[in-house]
């Protein structure tokens, strides 16, 4: 049997963090995550701080273990919004098709997603995605990517055959 997925939630507000607003952007990934048996072990709320995103997603990747952690939050082209350089900073590779999937179906509802500056990547054996803000976006870039989280995991981890390749049938015939 297959173990569940740890995975951590980091809420990137200044007022969220300050108690000021409440996190419904990391509410709906909580909601949506355990769908393909995610569980959440790991959940916080910070301000719009570089250090303290780098900080904290090495945490979770490195002491922690976590197979994947999401972000929501900083991902836009205010000057406090910093998430995608504080996660570029911790990890070792990008993993841009994950970003860019979710830019492409974004902007079949806003042309404002042209503006998410929002990065995917991998600190060890640990996939690292920034996620928008809302949590209408949250929903939106959740769905689009989520049938690949696992296979990535896998794959991360050395667990999974080779992509594109079929299963190996009881039917086929081999000669």
């Amino acid at each position: 049997m297959k173990r569940m997925l740890a995975a951590g939630i980091l809420t990137i507000s200044d007022k969220g963090a300050a108690g000021e607003r409440q996190d419904k952007s990391g509410a709906a990934i909580h909601e949506i995550l355990p769908t393909i048996g995610v569980r959440i072990v790991n959940y916080d709320v910070i301000a719009d701080e570089r250090e303290l995103i780098a900080e904290k997603l090495a945490k979770w990747a490195d002491e922690d273990h976590l197979d994947m952690v999401f972000t929501t939050g900083g991902t836009g082209l205010t000057p406090r919004d910093v998430t995608p350089e504080a996660t570029l900073s911790v990890v070792d590779r990008i993993v841009p098709g994950f970003a860019e999937a979710m830019r492409a179906e974004s902007l079949k509802k806003t042309p404002m997603a042209m503006l998410s500056r929002a990065v995917v990547g991998t600190r060890g054996r640990c996939l690292i995605v920034n996620l928008p803000g809302s949590p209408k976006a949250v929903r939106e870039c959740l769905e689009v990517i989520l049938p690949a989280l696992p296979h990535a995991v896998e794959t991360l981890k050395g667990q999974a055959g080779e992509c594109g390749q079929p299963e190996p049938d009881s039917t086929t015939v081999r000669g």
